[in-house]
């Protein structure tokens, strides 16, 4: 069974957006002191990831090495144009898993966790599920 809570993020064209404190707070809400938490992004061109936390430039470096990696190309034939955001979110993921301890995600001390964006402006939405072990 477990606990499950889902949120909402207004995005832009692209973007990183810090979502570790709505995962904190779900956490916390679930009562749960030990176990898991699994996030998960039900869009297929948006990602979940951690990242440092104290340069907002590593997650503007990330998006660019992204875009320069992966680009848009002419050569993609997907009628809506943007395979190359299904490309990033395929290579990042649209999940991860975080072990809970004492009621809170296990981080380190430069980690966060970031909604990221590659086809915006869009409602998007992410659920957090706590699971305790």
């Amino acid at each position: 069974m477990g606990f499950i809570k889902e949120y909402t993020v207004q995005t832009k064209t692209e973007g990183a957006y810090n979502i570790t404190k709505k995962i904190s707070e779900a956490i916390a809400e679930s009562g749960v002191d030990d176990g898991i938490a699994l996030v998960f992004c039900p869009h297929t061109t948006a990602s979940i990831t951690i990242t440092e936390n104290t340069d907002e430039h590593v997650t503007q470096d990330m998006l660019l090495g992204l875009k320069k990696s992966l680009p848009d190309r002419e050569e993609y034939t997907h009628a809506e144009g943007n395979s190359f955001a299904h490309i990033k979110s395929s290579v990042l993921g649209c999940s991860l898993v975080l072990p809970v301890a004492g009621g809170w995600p296990m981080l380190g001390p430069w980690q966060n966790i970031f909604f990221l964006e590659f086809d915006g402006p869009r409602e998007r939405r992410f659920q957090v599920k706590v699971i305790e072990c």
